[in-house]
This record gives C-alpha cells, sequence and structure tokens, in this order.
C-alpha cells in the first residue's frame, strides 16, 4: 500500500504496516528474502510498494547481500526470512555482520504466539528461535502486540544510527501478520546525532599528540564516513597511519601517510612498538587486522589514546592511556579544530618520511608472498580503477589486504577479518553492486569457498547485475594445506575435486572465460557487459608460470 493509500485508511494489516514503515520512515529500497509459507503474508504488504525484492538462493546468501549492500552503501541491509531453517541459515551471515559491525535488519516470521516453546512440532519449530539468533544479533526481538510494531522498528535504526551497529532480529509471530493495526497519524525517524566525545577528554588527547615526537594513527572501518576528517587530521598531525581492512581508502588512493593494513609486518610492527603517541580511532585492536601472522608480535609501548563509540573496546586487546567514548567521525572533526595548522617537529623525523622508510622497507611489490598477485591488482586498477572489489576469504584476497589501494573507503571488504567465514564474496559483490549502481563490482572467489553460495550466481542473471567475478582456481583449500605443511600434519579433506566452472556458468546463462595470464585477464575484462555478471576463472598454475617467465623476461 503506498503513502496516498495509507492516509485514506485509519486501520491496515501488521504486515502492511510494516512495509510502509521501512519504506516510507527509514527509506529502505531493497529487500532480500526467500518466500515461504510462513511469510506470504509479508509479500502482499509488498504489492504496489516500489520496493526491489531480491531473491537469492539460500538464506546465507540473503544476508550475505544484505552485508554487501551496506557496506557498499552506508545504510542497513533488511532481510525477510522464514521461521526456523532460514533462520538457522542466516545465522553464519549475521556472525559476519557482527564481527564487522555491519547494519542488518533480518525480519523473520515464528510460529504462532499460543505455541511458542511447547514443543508440539509445529512447521520450522524451534525451541527459541529468538534465544538461538541472540547470539549473533545486537538483540532480537520477538514481536507480541502487533501496534508495537513501529517501537521496535524505531530502536533497531537507533541501533544502526546512534550505536555500535550490527544486525538486529525481529520476529513476528504469524498470526499477527494480518492483525488490524492502528495507523499512527505520523511515525517520522527521529534525527540522532551520534555521542561525541568528551571535551575535556578531547583536549587531553590534543595534548598528548602535541607533545608527540613520533606519533602514529590506527584507523578502523569506524571512521569511513568521515574520510576528509581523517585525512585532514593526518596530514596536521604528520603522522603514519595504519588504515586496517575495513578502513582501506579513508585516506585517498596512495595517501604518502598510508602504511595501509600491514600491521602484522616487522617493519610497520617496529614503527608501531617505537611509537610515543598511538591514537586508534574506530578500530577493535583485533588480530585479523593487527596479527594476521598469528604470533602474537603487534606491541604498543607508547601512550594509547582509544576513541571509539563502543566503551567495552576501549579496554580490550591494548592497554589504553586515555579512553574516549564517541562516534569516530565526529571525534576525528572535533580533534582536528584543535590542531588549526599542521604541526611542526623541529629537529624530528617528519611522519611523511617516517611512512616511506616503512613502506620502502616493506618492499610489498617485490615480495616473494604477493608475486602472483601483484599483476592481478595492476591489470583490474588499470582496467576497473573505480571498482568496489569485494573478496571471500581466499589467497588473492590475503595478499590484497596489504597489496590495494582504494580512491574512498567502502570500495574495499571481505570475509577475511573477524568472522572469517566462507561463501561471502560472491553475494556480498550482489548486494554491493545492488547498492551502488554507479560503480563496477568485482568479486574475488577462490574455487573452495565460492562452492558456498555458488548459486547465488542466479541470482545475478536474474536481476541482471554485471558483476566481474574473478575466481581463484587452485584445485582446492590452499591456505589450509599450507598449514597442514608447516604444522607436520598429513594433507586431508583439503585437495578436493572442482566442477568444471565454465560449464556451470554457462548453465546459469552466465558468459564466462578462463584465462592463465594478466594480458588474458585485461582481454577479458574488456568484455564485460552492463547486463549481467561475468564470470573470469583464473588457472591458478598457469598464471604462476605466466608471470613467473615475465619476471624473468624483464
Amino acid at each position: 500500500m503506498n503513502a496516498d493509500a495509507m492516509r485514506n485508511h485509519s486501520t491496515m494489516t501488521c504486515a502492511e504496516l510494516l512495509i510502509h514503515l521501512l519504506r516510507e520512515t527509514y527509506g529502505v529500497r531493497t529487500l532480500f528474502g526467500i518466500p515461504g509459507v510462513h511469510t506470504v503474508e509479508l509479500y502482499r504488504g509488498l504489492e504496489g510498494s516500489d520496493v526491489r525484492h531480491v531473491t537469492p538462493r539460500h538464506e546465507q546468501g540473503a544476508g550475505f547481500m544484505a552485508d554487501g549492500y551496506a557496506r557498499a552503501s552506508g545504510q542497513p541491509g533488511v532481510c525477510l526470512i522464514i521461521t526456523g531453517p532460514g533462520m538457522t541459515n542466516i545465522a553464519t551471515a549475521m556472525g559476519q555482520a557482527l564481527a564487522d559491525s555491519i547494519p542488518m535488519l533480518v525480519i523473520s516470521s515464528v510460529n504462532r504466539r499460543d505455541t511458542l516453546g511447547l514443543g508440539q512440532g509445529r512447521l520450522h519449530e524451534l525451541p527459541s528461535q529468538q534465544q538461538m539468533i541472540s547470539g549473533v544479533a545486537r538483540f532480537s526481538h520477538t514481536l507480541l502486540d502487533a501496534n508495537t510494531l513501529p517501537d521496535v522498528l524505531a530502536r533497531a535504526f537507533a541501533i544502526f544510527n546512534g550505536a555500535r551497529p550490527g544486525p538486529v532480529h525481529i520476529e513476528i509471530p504469524i498470526d499477527l501478520f494480518n492483525a488490524p493495526v492502528k495507523v499512527p497519524d505520523s511515525w517520522p525517524a527521529p534525527t540522532l546525532y551520534r555521542a561525541a566525545p568528551d571535551p575535556e577528554g578531547l583536549a587531553e588527547a590534543a595534548r598528548l599528540l602535541k607533545a608527540a615526537k613520533q606519533p602514529l594513527l590506527l584507523l578502523g572501518g569506524g571512521c569511513v564516513a568521515a574520510p576528509e576528517a581523517a585525512r585532514a587530521l593526518v596530514e596536521r598531525l604528520d603522522a603514519p597511519a595504519v588504515t586496517t581492512i575495513n578502513a582501506k581508502g579513508l585516506l585517498g588512493r596512495d595517501h604518502p601517510l598510508d602504511l595501509g593494513a600491514n600491521a602484522a609486518l616487522p617493519a610497520v610492527r617496529e614503527l608501531a612498538a617505537n611509537a610515543d603517541v598511538i591514537l586508534a580511532v574506530g578500530t577493535e585492536l583485533g588480530e585479523t587486522d593487527y596479527d594476521v601472522v598469528f604470533d602474537g608480535g603487534f606491541h604498543l609501548h607508547g601512550k594509547l589514546i582509544r576513541i571509539d563509540l563502543d566503551p567495552e573496546q576501549l579496554v580490550r586487546n591494548q592497554h589504553a592511556t586515555l579512553g574516549l567514548v564517541g562516534d569516530a567521525g565526529r571525534s576525528l572533526a572535533l580533534l582536528l579544530t584543535h590542531f588549526p595548522e599542521p604541526l611542526q617537529r623541529h629537529g624530528v623525523e617528519r611522519g611523511i618520511e617516517r611512512t616511506a622508510t616503512t613502506l620502502s622497507a616493506l618492499n610489498l611489490v617485490n615480495d616473494p608472498a604477493f608475486s602472483d598477485f601483484v599483476p592481478l591488482y595492476k591489470t583490474l586498477a588499470d582496467h576497473l580503477p573505480e571498482a568496489i572489489l569485494v573478496g571471500d576469504s581466499t589467497a588473492p584476497v590475503y595478499a590484497g589486504n596489504h597489496l590495494v589501494s582504494q580512491p574512498a573507503p567502502r570500495r574495499y571488504f571481505n570475509a577475511s577479518t573477524g568472522y572469517g567465514t566462507l561463501g561471502y564474496g560472491l553475494p556480498a559483490a550482489l548486494g554491493a553492486q545492488l547498492a551502488r549502481v554507479d560503480l563496477p563490482v568485482v568479486a574475488l572467489v577462490g574455487d573452495g569457498g565460492v562452492m558456498f553460495t555458488l548459486a547465488e550466481l542466479a541470482t545475478a542473471v536474474e536481476e541482471r547485475l554485471p558483476v566481474v567475478i574473478v575466481l581463484w582456481h587452485n584445485a582446492g583449500y590452499e591456505e589450509i594445506r599450507r598449514y597442514m605443511d608447516a604444522n607436520g600434519v598429513a594433507r586431508l579433506g583439503v585437495d578436493i575435486q572442482a566442477p568444471n566452472f565454465l560449464t556451470l556458468a554457462e548453465g546459469f546463462g552466465c558468459p564466462s572465460v578462463r584465462v592463465e595470464s594478466p594480458e588474458e585477464l585485461a582481454n577479458s575484462l574488456a568484455k564485460r557487459v552492463s547486463n549481467g555478471p561475468l564470470l573470469i576463472e583464473i588457472d591458478a598454475a598457469a598464471w604462476q608460470r605466466a608471470c613467473r617467465i615475465s619476471d624473468q623476461d624483464t
């Protein structure tokens, strides 16, 4: 029911009101869901609406699409999910979103109110769906009175807009879908301003930074909404900055003070250990950003200033000298006012010089660990310089976490941080493309991980999404093979048989090509079309041989 029709009705069903509030109050334009017998009445509420409904082929895919949509757009991804198996299927995607603080609204059905918790063997019944899903949600709420729906939705969007975001779950008993609800005369979304840090604390942070001789900034995914303030502060402090995987592009492409997401590498570790004052903003300082070699070797000995929207984060992982509770963007902007002019560090090595020295020591382009992937990312940057790169847990992505530099935030994200699921890359890339139709999107997947969600290729074709799927085929779980070898464990379960991906793609109606060199990849990227996906399979062994021959020739 559209807004004009609604004004002519004093009551409507709970399902109709849900869709209306999502669309008119909260600006939701896209929903991800798979209709089921327990959710058909929700779809009655969609009739006549301009909200786009996208049908994934698995609820996990729905969750990953919503995740990618949220990361690319900055707006919550919204899912409609059936009772029971729909919720267990989407739980993995919610776990990834929870780990990375991604706003996601999951609206599900649940059995009738008079049957909840009785164990009667009802269709899709769980002992407690809410209890099961609470561990991967900021909160899970069971709607018991249809008239409270506006209040519960408001609570969800208050989390998204005013607190540390993450997945929120609202379950609606099936006997409430058609319950009559009095239409509120007006239900505008409140304007929420995120918390600002205490002024005295900010002044103390500024004092510490002004006195620092070797400052360092650690900027995380919480900063992505404030690239201008982040860049200005880094430049006025003249300080090297580690930008985490989820903060890539925050300072712009190849900024001279950006160390990238390289905190686990020796040269950056040395710089961090020698820093006398460290400012960490919007980052949990977790191991998947700062210790990806998992040896506990990232240490901070200087005075640590932490700024985070979540007060609990201020006392996790590293001991802080000063902790400020506040939104990263507002905090950066307010802190910037304490530095109207760039700092002059007389007699002290400049931050830009220390950054250049550290980057030179890293020598990423010539590092043998990354040599196979340098030409991959160069080719992508040459042909799709503005692309959003969305990755699964796969070798090219692990390398890209170190190699890739992006022109803006929200253009590089993957599943290797935090929860670290497999199967994320393809559906998340589809969600990103739906959110940003103005930009090309590349999904970086491996032959092992893509099998978790390969069915979503059908969604890409059906929705005519022009995502380029770069599939790194190294015949199995290569990263786990290496880990087994390094730990003296026999290779079991990792040399798996892969299908013929080109034949599968053809079956889905998706154009595909197999390439063996950067030159062939470049030629294939030129064939990208605007009305559907393109799958490019890279034969990893042949690619590696081609790159070595090229290195020898040069």
